[in-house]
């Protein structure tokens, strides 16, 4: 793939809308992660459980926001190349706004299950905000771009366990429902004033069928392939996640600092993340975010081996730290393929697609990661997550090497 780098301007309001979109992302990221690691213990709250109960009901509340999203992306994404993004920006801030508000309020398990349920499928903002600034954005600066946007997300998700739990143990769990709400109003009103998107509305009649625009697109094999990156790199993500502090708790114990060295080892791919994704970035726009992708897919394969093996919860902190170094171009560089191959037009639906991948992809680690650790062990979560990254890595080559070929 031929990295271009001709000197094409930014539109007008680009820098602008550039910000208010990377604050968009931060805020969703950070009020997803303020919320819910405290779910559970919110519902613990609201009537008395067995342990199995809670077991189940947390499980439902997680999992039911990316269920009904993997639903419904692919009609939002339609409308969005009909309507444009920034309207879909809009449609997921706004219902996202009340239906965490009204989480705040639940009164049982199940209420709080519907609005998980319910805000899944209107959720969408960093997907769409992505491809929204994607198609404002010159191609010789995409890679830079989506890696910057990325780090968003990540930087949320940095500061919202701490925000989260310090706000939890002094207000009680519904406030920080409360608060992300407010905060999610505020997206919506910033992104409604402050982002101007250079869109040219697509009549419905003479929007060309999905079937037809991929057909232009010289190898469609990469795009599948970077459905199924997304998928996989999301769930080796979340498979790890749910069983971290468990891990740590069958390494050391009930320790003392459980708690604080527990959340040093679930933040520390975060910051890996944060630190060098804008130098990822910069490196994909020079050498291609193909070579990008293979690297870092071969580099988080290897990691997983000493993970595995670890029996100290530092070292897995260290590794997990290295894994976030290296893995901060994978996602983004996946979802620079998708811009630099895929008409503009199928943005929309696309990034839409890619979005459902991703969803699926949290529904399957969580539960890879659940069922796994269950019924073998702890490092055995971290051996099959390795496998299925090095699937992924031979699936991206096999598909390059054609492409190149």
């Amino acid at each position: 793939m031929s990295v271009n780098t001709t000197e094409e301007p930014f539109p007008s309001g680009w820098h602008r809308a550039f910000i208010v979109l990377w604050l968009g992302c931060f805020i969703t990221g950070m009020g997803y992660s303020m919320t819910m690691p405290f779910i559970s213990l919110f519902i613990n709250e609201l009537g008395h459980l067995t342990r199995f109960q809670l077991n189940i009901y947390s499980g439902l509340a997680f999992a039911a926001t990316f269920i009904s999203q993997a639903i419904v992306s692919p009609y939002w994404g339609n409308l969005a190349d009909t309507k444009g993004r920034k309207l879909m920006c809009l449609r997921a801030s706004g219902v996202m706004a009340i239906t965490i508000f009204v989480t705040g309020l639940s009164t049982g398990a199940w209420m709080i299950i519907f609005m998980r349920l319910l805000q899944g499928a209107f959720s969408g903002y960093i997907n769409n905000a992505t491809a929204l600034i994607a198609g404002e954005t010159p191609h010789r600066k995409s890679g830079w771009v989506m890696s910057t946007m990325m780090t968003a997300g990540v930087s949320g998700n940095l500061v919202g366990p701490l925000l989260g739990g310090a706000l939890s143990d002094a207000f009680g769990y519904r406030i920080p429902f409360f608060i992300t709400g407010g905060l999610m109003f505020l997206t919506f009103l910033f992104t409604l004033f402050l982002v101007e998107e250079h869109f040219t509305p697509i009549k419905k009649e003479e929007m060309k069928p999905m079937q037809e625009l991929l057909h232009l697109i010289p190898n469609i094999k990469i795009i599948y392939a970077m459905f199924i990156t997304t998928l996989i790199v999301q769930a080796s993500v979340m498979s790890i996640d749910p069983i971290v502090s468990l891990y740590v708790r069958d390494m050391i114990g009930n320790h003392n600092n459980l708690a604080f060295i527990a959340g040093v080892v679930a933040a520390a791919p975060g910051l890996g993340n944060l630190l060098s994704a804008s130098k990822v970035g910069h490196v994909m726009d020079r050498v291609g975010p193909e070579k990008v992708l293979m690297i870092g897919l071969t580099i988080a394969t290897l990691l997983f081996v000493p993970m595995a093996l670890t029996h100290s919860p530092w070292w897995l902190a260290c590794w997990r730290f290295i894994l976030g170094l290296a893995s901060a171009g994978l996602l983004p560089a996946a979802q620079t393929i998708l811009t630099l191959d895929v008409p503009q037009e199928a943005f929309g639906r696309i990034f839409s697609y890619n979005q459902s991948f991703q969803a699926a992809g949290s529904v399957f680690g969580a539960l890879l990661g659940s069922l796994v650790s269950g019924l073998f062990s702890y490092p055995m979560v971290f051996w099959l997550t390795g496998l299925t990254l090095l699937i992924n890595l031979l699936i991206v080559y096999i598909n390059r090497t054609k492409q190149v070929a």
